[in-house]
């Protein structure tokens, strides 16, 4: 039967000798003999077991489970399920790496909208960010809402126009003049800006926010702070009922 000394046994499996000599520290995979000169020696049964070891560390399995798994009577009953484990975990840090990567994503995207950037921008953004996803979600429940409303309006205009019935119209009109007024208020009460020059963060009257120019993002407002007139991005605010 063939013998392999630390050096041969490495080579063959593309790792360094520290990394054979490593495992023999940690009991995993301990020589089946020593020569006469006191060199490790390993066999064919020890090389199989590097290689399942290299095999499992490649997975990301690490050297304690890896320790754990040839003390049991039948390892290889232990392997599937320890995979299987490795498998959840490395799943799990893909989808984390994933949420740090979309951060990172988002951010580089809104700083190269930024022409003079600070320290301040940073924490502009992470505000930024941090309610995106509410007012967006606010945004969409706004439009739905309307939905049935649009479709009377559309509706009353048709049978106003071919039959000369308008009285469908003057009850969308009574409808739509209450729901616009609510939907406005619901709006201003959930949203706040950001000064881009000063970096304050502000809640104007409502009837600067209702006449002001703006864009799905923006809104030409007056800082309070500082007296800037101009963009300032838009937040979702959480309102405490308490």
């Amino acid at each position: 039967m063939s013998k392999y000394t630390s050096g041969e046994l490495a080579k063959l499996c593309g790792v360094s000798v520290r990394t054979v000599q490593y495992y023999d520290s940690r009991n995993i995979l301990v020589p089946s003999a020593l020569s006469e000169g006191g060199r490790r020696l390993y066999s064919e049964v020890d090389l199989k077991r590097m290689k399942i070891i290299c095999f499992l560390r490649e997975a990301g399995v690490p050297i304690n489970k890896i320790g754990e798994l040839f003390s049991e009577d039948h390892p290889e009953k232990v392997i599937s399920l320890l995979l299987e484990q490795q498998q959840k975990a490395l799943c799990h840090e893909i989808t984390e790496g994933q949420k740090k990567l979309d951060i990172i994503e988002n951010m580089a995207r809104e700083l190269k909208s930024i022409e003079n950037f600070s320290v301040d921008s940073i924490a502009d953004i992470a505000q930024i960010m941090k309610s995106k996803d509410k007012r967006r979600k606010m945004l969409w429940t706004m439009a739905l809402t309307g939905i049935p409303l649009s479709v009377f309006q559309w509706v009353s205009i048709i049978l106003w126009i071919t039959n000369g019935l308008w009285s469908l119209f003057a009850i969308w009109l009574c409808a739509a003049i209450p729901w616009g007024i609510i939907l406005s208020k619901h709006y201003h009460r959930h949203t706040s800006y950001i000064c881009p020059e000063c970096h304050e963060v502000f809640k104007p009257r409502f009837k600067e926010v209702f006449w002001s120019y703006h864009n799905i993002k923006m809104r030409r407002l007056t800082c309070p702070k500082c007296g800037r007139k101009g963009m300032c991005i838009e937040l979702y605010e959480e309102i405490n009922n308490g």
